[in-house]
């Protein structure tokens, strides 16, 4: 029989509390343990009693990769062991059904354990508020292969993926791939993910059947899913190995990326470094900002823009911000470029403002009113619909500086068809429901007893999306302050973590304007760029959109982390781990046919005056 004691086993200054196992082989030892009839040295000591001679320490156990690990493993009552699953290197990465030619492989042998956190929030069976606690998925790799280094993913969207599931791996909720997780272990790491408290697509779970704020879940998946994710991976690492961590370090995008915050606001002490790609911070006031473009159109226009009419008018931009020879553009937040003046891009004799006769006879001309829609996407949320002409819109250091303003809008040169398509991204309206705590603001795939969706976000009126937001900001206590905007990281910064974040300048659902918003107020907070930029670094990356960074290599040949890439990560580690922080870093296409640097904010990508646009030589940061 074995006994395993847990306790703080703190190893170096800031470093997270660890496990200690010891394996007591026989009754006695039991007893010793607190055991065995309430005898023991244990209760001895408690008693007063004078302790037996001391003796050789056992050695730590390791715990097998083996169903052993189910008992062995107890950290506390709330915690299970689901199941326990060797891969070998070269195996394909299937708990259930056929392997084919595109299933994943193991890259190392790798012990895959997957962990239930409770209690959850009970409830009606087949309820999205039902929930049996929080799922944990954790990869080991081989004791000799360990790098003595853990690395966590984060999630995306409202995550709600398989980490409970017996038949299926866990993805993070498209936070982290199979791929990039064995990729990862292959390379020594301990890594691992979370469903965030629950299981299935959407927002609804956030909602009781009664349409009440659901403020247990709202918790767990604001913040103590990723406390407990962590806590329990390192626990089960310093089982499994018999020894602590050297560095831990975070990893996430989107979701994810606030999570990344939310640890260094909340937790700062979990991390060596963070890495928050996209952080989704803000979280009310960006969610509403998702549903903007598409109250604009229902507003102005009563149908959405036709996608080749929004493809176009992104490309007009793009051309005339300086972008043609790239594709892209390297700093759209100076881009200026207006529609509703660009005889180009309106439909023929079409008056559009300062005089402009539109000259445009193709299908994806625009007319007036969609032109001045577009502008005010790009703009962003206003109480009242309305926008400054571009001529006069200062976005590069961006700030809420008018009381109409509620949110920022999509950058020029980004992709506005993710926002303002045919439908609307359910993230913002499931939000909406959320905060008006009525479903059937929702679109119909949200479900919930009172009612399921019904669309209902096509009444609203620009004056109640803005109240609606106004509402969201007072509801983040029952929201678990999902916001995630606290300037303050004092206590990250105290115990020496490192942070970078990275957002791209053609993002097209996370605003990168709220992540610059974000870093100007941290800057205000805690004494000035050089000050803070002794802890946390932040990067904005031109071409790259939301989903670039996890789909693979990207189709066009862009300067973009894609899945697998490493870039940032490996400068958080050389930052964390060597002391060397990062400044310029040069990134390149797949292809190789494009090479960028990437500039500390708030320095900017500038054009030397020679060489190729597409080499990173002919650029400097300043």
């Amino acid at each position: 029989m074995m006994c395993y004691q847990f306790q703080s086993s703190p190893t170096r200054p800031g470093s997270a509390k660890f496990i200690r196992a010891t394996i007591l082989a026989s009754l006695p030892a039991l007893a010793a343990c607190g055991g065995g009839g309430g005898g023991g040295a244990f209760n001895n000591v408690i008693a007063g009693a004078t302790p037996p001679p001391p003796t050789a320490p056992a050695a730590p156990a390791n715990l097998s990769c083996d169903d052993n690990l189910k008992t062995a493993f107890r950290p506390d009552s709330a915690t299970s062991v689901l199941l326990v699953k060797q891969f070998k290197a070269g195996e394909p990465l299937l708990l259930s059904g056929t392997a084919t030619a595109s299933t994943p492989k193991a890259g190392a042998d790798t012990c895959v354990v997957k962990l239930l956190v409770g209690p959850g929030n009970p409830g009606p069976a087949g309820a999205p508020s039902t929930t049996a606690g929080i799922g944990i998925e954790v990869w080991l790799p081989n004791a000799s292969a360990w790098n003595e280094r853990i690395r966590i993913y984060g999630n995306g969207g409202f995550a709600g993926s398989d980490e409970t599931n017996l038949a299926k791996l866990g993805n993070g909720g498209s936070g982290s791939p199979i791929p990039v997780k064995a990729a990862a272990v292959a390379k020594g790491f301990v890594i691992s993910t979370s469903d965030d408290g629950h299981f299935g697509n959407g927002g609804a779970f956030l909602m009781n059947p009664d349409a009440s704020i659901n403020t247990v879940v709202w918790k767990d998946f604001s913040e103590r899913a990723i406390h407990e994710l962590a806590a329990k991976t390192k626990l089960l690492a310093k089982a499994f190995y018999g020894k602590p961590y050297k560095y831990a370090y975070w990893d996430g995008f989107s979701q994810g990326g606030r999570q990344a915050l939310k640890m260094a606001q909340v937790f700062p002490d979990e991390f060596d470094g963070i890495l928050a790609g996209a952080p989704a911070v803000n979280w009310v006031r960006l969610f509403s900002g998702l549903v903007y473009p598409q109250v604009v159109m229902q507003r102005d226009l009563g149908a959405p823009i036709a996608t080749s009419k929004l493809n176009a008018v992104t490309k007009s931009a793009i051309n005339a911000c300086g972008g043609a020879a790239l594709g892209f553009l390297i700093d759209p937040l100076s881009c200026r470029y207006d529609p509703t003046k660009d005889a180009a891009a309106l439909c023929t004799s079409v008056i559009g403002n300062a005089g402009v006769v539109g000259s445009n006879s193709d299908a994806s001309c625009v007319s007036l009113a969609e032109a001045t829609a577009i502008n005010k996407m790009w703009y962003g949320q206003t109480k009242d619909g309305s926008a400054p002409d571009p001529a006069i819109e200062i976005d590069s250091t961006p700030v809420l500086n008018n009381s109409n303003r509620v949110w920022f809008g999509q950058t020029r040169g980004s992709s506005l068809a993710a926002l303002a398509g045919p439908t609307p991204v359910s993230l913002g309206t499931d939000q909406l429901a959320l905060t008006l705590q009525d479903p059937t603001y929702a679109t119909p795939d949200f479900v919930n007893a009172v009612s399921n969706g019904q669309d209902k976000w096509k009444t609203v009126s620009y004056d109640q999306l803005a109240d609606a937001t106004a509402k969201g900001l007072l509801l983040q206590p029952q929201f678990s302050n999902i916001n995630t905007d606290n300037p303050d990281l004092s206590a990250f910064r105290a115990r020496k973590g490192k942070l970078i974040m990275y957002h791209g300048l053609a993002d097209n659902l996370i605003m990168p304007n709220g992540s610059v918003n974000y870093y100007s107020r941290v800057l205000d907070a805690m004494g000035g760029l050089a000050e803070v930029q002794t802890f946390y670094r932040f990067y904005l990356i031109p071409a790259l959109s939301h989903t670039g960074a996890f789909v693979g290599a990207p189709t066009e040949p862009l300067p973009q982390p894609a899945s697998g890439r490493d870039e940032m990560f490996t400068n958080l580690q050389n930052w964390v781990e060597k002391g060397v922080a990062p400044d310029r870093i040069d990134v390149s296409s797949p292809d190789a046919v494009v090479s960028l640097p990437l500039c500390m904010y708030p320095k900017k990508i500038t054009y030397s005056g020679s060489g190729a646009a597409t080499n990173a030589g002919s650029y400097t940061c300043n």
